[in-house]
């Protein structure tokens, strides 16, 4: 092994696999310190391997896993049917202890019940959410979950905002991010019986929660987490990618319309350029899945080669920073807490 942090890579998940996959890869391996452990049909793997680059890096792997999970698959096939699924795999070799964290931009279904029922869950947590960083006006929000449960209950929102009110901590360095629930109107009482329900149980959580919080919220920076159910929020994380390569597309249009147009496109281009890096996906690479032991990133299914190294990035980040393990600590801290509270308050 030439480094200490390992990412196994399911090669065959996505829309571009294995190509862009293969290309992310070695993307990767020249950037982080890592060793990527590349989970797929092996001769398929080699020979992306050998046609992207005249000879292989040392830091790069290959696993053999020979058969795909595709997008029509269900969720529970890598557990049933498709034991020897790349996106299986690759949760065999982090539960194994063989690698650290893996990334997928394959079924995300798929993914999900892989990541939890063959690495298990942290103890605290009954249900595992996907947290995507969004651009604000005043920085990033976190917004979970985005897809990993399209149907929760209020206590698994309370789990959501735990995690993220934690992730937000480590990741934007804030004491007291502010958590927001994601309903139609600020007020208490608006909303459907789960939020309603939800706000009245984060209320008692001690975290830094602000109530309500409307769409806009999402971007204007006046929460740094956003809690909502897996539907809601990949309705919403769909719509913002949708919406930014609107906005792209609509300004490359203007730009070139006259030629006051071009001329002023072109005393824009550099504030252009920074606004369309803030809204590419890829430049984010993916979703962890928080809650499951281990690292899981789950990548976008029409992730390119940028995309998946910047995965890889944060896989390694997430590993080398043990979250997972700190996550869990913290929201068993929260439990005591709010244990001792209770028998202080029977008393």
């Amino acid at each position: 092994m030439t480094t200490e942090v390992r990412i196994a890579l399911d090669a065959m998940g996505g829309d571009h696999a294995p190509s862009e996959v293969v290309k992310g890869a070695l993307l990767a391996a020249a950037e982080f310190a890592v060793e990527i452990i590349l989970v797929g049909q092996e001769d398929v793997v080699r020979r992306e391997l050998a046609a992207a680059s005249a000879t292989a890096p040392r830091n790069i792997d290959v696993y053999d896993a020979r058969e795909i999970v595709t997008m029509e698959d269900t969720a529970l096939a890598p557990l049933r049917r498709k034991r020897n699924s790349s996106v299986r795999v690759c949760a065999n070799l982090v539960a194994e202890g063989r690698a650290h964290a893996f990334v997928s931009a394959g079924n995300t279904g798929a993914t999900w019940t892989s990541a939890r029922a063959v690495m298990g869950m942290i103890e605290g947590v009954s249900r595992p959410a996907l947290a995507a960083v969004l651009p604000s006006v005043k920085g990033h929000t976190l917004l979970l979950d985005v897809g990993a449960n399209v149907d929760a209950k209020p206590n698994h929102l309370r789990e959501f905002a735990v995690m993220g009110h934690f992730y937000a901590q480590m990741l934007f360095g804030i004491d007291a991010p502010r958590v927001g629930l994601l309903s139609i109107g600020e007020e208490e009482g608006k909303g459907n019986e789960l939020t309603k329900e939800t706000f009245r149980v984060l209320k008692e959580t001690g975290l830094n929660f602000i109530g309500n919080a409307e769409g806009r919220d999402v971007y204007n920076g006046n929460a740094d987490v956003v809690v909502c159910d897996g539907f809601i929020g990949n309705v919403v994380l769909k719509a913002s990618e949708a919406l930014g390569e609107f906005v792209s597309t609509t300004l490359r249009q203007e730009m070139t319309r006259t030629w006051k147009h071009k001329l002023g496109g072109l005393l824009a281009k550099s504030a252009f350029i920074g606004l369309k890096k803030r809204m590419d996906y890829s430049e984010y690479g993916g979703a962890p899945l928080l809650g499951v032991k281990g690292g899981c990133i789950v990548c976008h299914g029409r992730s390119n080669a940028k995309a998946i190294k910047n995965a890889v990035g944060l896989a390694r980040n997430f590993a080398v920073n043990k979250i997972d393990e700190k996550i869990m600590a913290k929201v068993n801290d929260l439990h005591k807490r709010e244990h001792d509270s209770q028998v202080l308050a029977t008393e």
